[in-house]
């Protein structure tokens, strides 16, 4: 099947079947594709909660109550959870691993072209901290990256998937101990296999046409 074939017949799922697991090599398939998830100067700033028992699914649907409490269910009843977190800073500690993990792949040819990284990837950091103001908002950008990689991928695999941004942040912060974590819930990302209510499998796509979406310069 090609992409488009795949974009065409992808939807957001609105009920699982809780009978139905995701294999386990499968699962693992999807979050390898996290892992390799590009992101602006491969800085990487996420990490990526996964439940898959029903403790720990119950523990994220915790923090679905309120106005949230639709979105209950889509939590409790698929096969596994993924909750996408976002690093709430950059320290030096963190730019020095990343620096590592560079050498150890062999991206630099010397200890000039070590450094020029370094460098380079500490003045982004600071720009956007300090210039632009807005790190947090350009570390989420990465997450969302991050996002798409997952919903990409689960329909190549043939899985149904919830992307969820509607819960109670506090809630969800305190459940997972995030604050502790040093990070914050950017979404909540439900996979599994739809059930036969699941209304949505039904409804036709629909999309903006080319011409409100796309400008020719």
């Amino acid at each position: 099947m090609d992409i488009i074939s795949l974009a065409k017949t992808r939807y957001t799922t609105k009920a699982y079947d809780a009978t139905k697991r995701i294999p386990t090599a499968t699962f693992e398939s999807l979050l390898e594709a996290l892992r390799l998830t590009p992101s602006s100067i491969n800085i990487q700033p996420w990490k990526f909660l996964v439940a898959q028992t029903d403790d720990a699914k119950a523990r994220i649907a915790n923090a679905l109550v309120g106005r949230y409490a639709y979105n209950a269910a889509k939590v409790l009843d698929a096969s596994h959870v993924i909750v996408f977190c976002t690093r709430k800073d950059i320290d030096a500690k963190f730019l020095e691993l990343l620096l590592q993990h560079d050498e150890q792949h062999g991206r630099f040819k010397d200890e000039a072209a070590k450094q020029a990284q370094r460098t380079s990837r500490e003045g982004y950091v600071e720009y956007y901290r300090n210039e632009k103001g807005d790190l947090q908002r350009w570390m989420e950008n990465q997450t969302f990256i991050a996002l798409g990689t997952l919903l990409t991928h689960a329909r190549i695999e043939g899985i149904d998937a919830t992307p969820i941004g509607g819960f109670d942040e506090a809630l969800l912060t305190q459940a997972l101990n995030l604050e502790e974590k040093g990070l914050f819930p950017s979404v909540i990302v439900s996979l599994g296999y739809r059930s036969e209510k699941d209304f949505n499998a039904v409804l036709p796509k629909s999309r903006l046409g080319a011409e409100h979406v796309i400008e020719i310069l």
